[in-house]
Order: structure tokens, then C-alpha cells, then sequence
């Protein structure tokens, strides 16, 4: 494989390039109470990874909605939950941050010939383009090609989904040899074993360099602060895939 080879890099987006800090649970809050009149006292957990769809099932259940009204609140949630979060666009440009190496990686693979770069992520689709606008990273990724919790809340799902999207735009088959998952959770590297992906984890979220390497991840980076190690592991990685 050379290095102008197609390869489709699926971006995670929360924790892998960027991080909101608490505006995420607030929207999850004023979400809940909103459709079910009290408030929220147990929050989905911080950097999973899980879809959001799923992350609001829990919400509601562990906080005492019974489970046959879940089928009922829960799209209405999923409806809700973008709208309330762009109601919170200057909180998002004001108080979230970069991760470390976050444009400068994102710059070395949108500029690399033959490399589509977009994102597999467990947010819903609005939520995901108000997030990388808001912090000016939209326009390294083809978000239209992406797979997200709007589509499938299974996680790994996404990656069919994506791969199916980016053919149809670039006439390219893209497979297991030539797919790779840049994410920070051991959400993402069970979604590149469960569909067959390769998984470059970072450690900028939750899960330790040992936990992402026993997860299966194929290599692990410190950060993406160092292009030319970020560039040589996809390369790498989609070989070892072939």
C-alpha cells in the first residue's frame, strides 16, 4: 500500500479532538426535566463513548421512569436534545477546549492525498457539526459522509453506515484494509473489533495506554501532537489490515 492509498479515517469527536466539559450534562438535564417534569439526579457517565440514544435510555431509567414510557420519551428526547444544545452555541465556543494536537492533526490528514477524513461518533448528527463548529473544526472533516448515534444507536453500526457513504461520494471501496478509527474510548476500539476497522487510540480521554492496547487497539498515541507519528500509524495500520 503506498501512501497515497484511499484509507477512510473515521474521527471520534468528544475527548479525541475536542471536550465540552459539563454543557453536554446540562443539555441532558434541562432535557429531562423538561419532558418529564422533575429534575434529573443520576447523569449518563462522562466519556463511555456510547451512543447517545443509549446514554439517554440509562438516564431515563436510572432515574425512576418506569420502562414502558421509555419507547415514548426517548425519540422525544433524541428530538429535543440538539435544539437545546444550539441554544448553548456561545457556552460551546466560550468554555470548550482543543485537545492537544487537535487541528494539526485533523489539518495532516485532510491535506494528505487519497485520505477521506470524517467522523463515527456516538453523538447525534446535529449535535456533532454545532460541537466541531463551534470550535472551528468543521472544515477538516466531510461531515457527510459520517456515521452517528441519528443513525444507528450501535455504535459499530456507524462504520458500515460511513464506508457505504464515502463509496457513493468517492467511488471508492473502502473495507477493513483501508479503514481506520482515531478515538480516545474503549467504546471506539470495540467498534473497530466488532466491524472490522483498524483503531489508533489516543490517550486524551478516560482509558489509560495499557487499557486502550488490551481493548485491541492497533497502536496507541500519547497525543496527536506529533504529525509525522500520526500519519506513519495510519499507514500502518491500514497495512496491517490488508
Amino acid at each position: 500500500m503506498t501512501g497515497t492509498a484511499p484509507i477512510l479515517v473515521l474521527w471520534d469527536i468528544d475527548r479525541t479532538l475536542l471536550y465540552v466539559g459539563n454543557i453536554d450534562r446540562q443539555v441532558y438535564r434541562e432535557t429531562f426535566a423538561e419532558l418529564v417534569g422533575r429534575p434529573a439526579e443520576r447523569l449518563p457517565a462522562r466519556g463511555t463513548g456510547v451512543t447517545m440514544p443509549l446514554a439517554i435510555r440509562s438516564l431515563l431509567l436510572d432515574n425512576g421512569v418506569p420502562e414502558e414510557a421509555v419507547p415514548e420519551l426517548l425519540p422525544r428526547m433524541v428530538e429535543l436534545l440538539p435544539k437545546r444544545l444550539a441554544a448553548h452555541t456561545e457556552d460551546l465556543r466560550r468554555d470548550g477546549v482543543l485537545m492537544p494536537g487537535a487541528i494539526a492533526g485533523l489539518q495532516a490528514v485532510h491535506s494528505h492525498e487519497g485520505w477521506m477524513p470524517t467522523a463515527v461518533t456516538g453523538n447525534l448528527k446535529p449535535n456533532a457539526l454545532l460541537k466541531l463548529a463551534a470550535l472551528g473544526l468543521d472544515g477538516y472533516l466531510d461531515t457527510e459522509i459520517g456515521g452517528y448515534a441519528s443513525d444507528n444507536d450501535h455504535r459499530p453500526a456507524l462504520v458500515g453506515i460511513a464506508q457505504k457513504r464515502a463509496q457513493a461520494t468517492y467511488g471508492t471501496t473502502f473495507t477493513r484494509a483501508n479503514t481506520v478509527i482515531i478515538g480516545d474510548s474503549l467504546e471506539d476500539v470495540r467498534t473497530g473489533r466488532e466491524c472490522g476497522a483498524s483503531v489508533i487510540g489516543v490517550t486524551s480521554g478516560k482509558a489509560t495506554r495499557e487499557e486502550l492496547a488490551d481493548a485491541g487497539a492497533d497502536i496507541v498515541l500519547d497525543s496527536l501532537e506529533d504529525i509525522s507519528q500520526l500519519r506513519a500509524a495510519i499507514v500502518e495500520v491500514a497495512v496491517l489490515r490488508e
